[in-house]
């Protein structure tokens, strides 16, 4: 299938789109409402299936890079499922200890896309870790409208545990140094926010991505830095920004903000056509220099 950019949709059907894959509507609701978008022989179907993830073009790093050491493994939570799996990445040629990062996924489960942005931050010198929050439930399906259905049937405070002893597992892992950081997408830009909050013994560095904010009223208990990356056309993200930013500033937390303009919730997710190639690389960039100042 050939790649679409946002620019081939009308923000309205984008929107739209944001709202099925967060689940605030069914199937059947984005059909109904693409209808009136589907013109020149379009057909609803064909809308949602162009603007649904090809992981595919999300595969900048082949699972197989001799470059690195990639493996799934198994993790203890015993305040969460009981028993988690996880990718780990990590160079192939390691001297002393690493850096280690805590990835973490949408709100479909560990996709492609995922262990990829996992196997950039081995390529960069990172340990990382992204977990799957649906391992109790058997993993990621392979289908991410059933990755949705299943991680909306899991506990949400079981699930911050399981990244929580994640965490914890990372920062005692043989070849980590001990510093983690935390990057998060959507969900996991949530979790990042979090983790901030509920771990800053643990996490020494956090970059949510389109992430929903902490309370004000949890925000003093944040010490670690933050770096936030925003998107211009994330109405709904966006609207906690305000209060998140006084509450931050009330509190004297380290942080730098960014928000991109003239793009969409997931511009970092390169399977999708909300994807911005020139914004997903500046906050990369951004985020690979923020990891080495505070990690390393």
């Amino acid at each position: 299938m050939e790649r679409k950019r946002s620019s081939d949709f009308s923000q309205p059907l984008l929107d739209l789109y944001d709202d099925y894959a967060h689940g605030r509507i069914g199937r059947r609701g984005f059909l109904e409402g693409a209808a009136k978008f589907a013109v020149g022989g379009l057909t609803a179907e064909a809308l949602l299936a162009s603007l649904s993830p090809n992981y595919a073009w999300a595969q900048q790093i082949a699972p197989d890079d001799p470059r690195l050491k990639c493996e799934t493994i198994e993790y203890p939570s015993p305040d969460g499922a009981g028993k988690m799996a996880g990718y780990l990445t990590r160079p192939a040629a390691v001297e002393g200890k690493l850096p280690a990062v805590l990835v973490v996924h949408e709100n479909r489960g560990l996709t492609p896309y995922i262990e990829d942005v996992a196997r950039r931050l081995g390529i960069a010198g990172f340990l990382a870790l992204a977990p799957d929050a649906l391992t109790p439930l058997g993993g990621y399906p392979g289908n991410d409208d059933q990755g949705r259905e299943m991680q909306a049937r899991r506990n949400p405070e079981e699930m911050i545990q399981d990244f929580i002893a994640a965490a914890r597992w990372l920062k005692k892992h043989p070849l980590s140094s001990g510093k983690v950081g935390v990057v998060g997408f959507c969900y996991g830009g949530a979790v990042a926010n979090t983790l901030a909050v509920r771990i800053p013994d643990v996490i020494a560095a956090a970059v949510p991505y389109y992430g929903r904010q902490p309370e004000p009223e949890d925000v003093p208990k944040i010490t670690v830095p933050l770096l936030l990356h925003y998107a211009e056309f994330d109405q709904r993200i966006n609207a906690g920004w305000p209060a998140y930013e006084e509450a931050l500033e009330a509190a004297g937390v380290e942080y730098q903000v960014h928000f991109y303009p003239g793009v969409n919730h997931a511009f970092h997710n390169d399977s999708t056509p909300r994807y911005d190639e020139a914004a997903a690389k500046l906050s990369w960039q951004r985020t690979l220099e923020f990891f080495n100042a505070h990690l390393r």
